[in-house]
């Protein structure tokens, strides 16, 4: 068990995320020990012309989620910042909500590595992939 319920996470996630990262409605809908899956509901604050979710909001999804990834691998919330996240968009993101779902791939003593896969709700159909790597402090 990771020692992070999913309450205690959308808790951190409440008060202790900027302003604009809150704003974008991101929920916790799964969390356990090296992965996390959340979603973003789409509104006209992350679409950009044709009703395409711009690439900011997506990476911004993507970097919120491996933080609560990384404290479930951790077990509890610690400093961290992100090193690297290296996108590839693969198709137009379109719909009512996208989902980021972040494995930890390796975790040493300062680095942790993570692989997600941002969807609209089918996990087989990858709108963006990315992976990231975060520095413990």
């Amino acid at each position: 068990m990771s020692g992070i319920t999913k309450e205690q996470a959308q808790n951190h996630f409440d008060n202790n995320f900027n302003s604009w990262i809150r704003e974008m409605g991101l929920t916790i809908e799964e969390i356990r020990p090296d992965f996390v899956s959340m979603r973003m509901p789409v509104s006209e604050k992350v679409i950009r012309t044709g009703g395409m979710i711009c690439g900011q909001a997506i990476m911004a999804l993507g970097d919120t989620a491996m933080v609560f990834a990384v404290a479930a691998s951790v077990g509890r919330f610690v400093p961290m910042t992100t090193v690297n996240m290296q996108t590839s968009f693969l198709r137009a993101a379109m719909g009512d909500e996208m989902f980021c779902d972040v494995r930890i791939v390796k975790r040493g003593k300062r680095l942790v590595y993570g692989d997600m896969n941002l969807h609209m709700g089918d996990p087989e159909v990858t709108a963006a992939h990315a992976t990231t790597s975060v520095m413990l402090l």
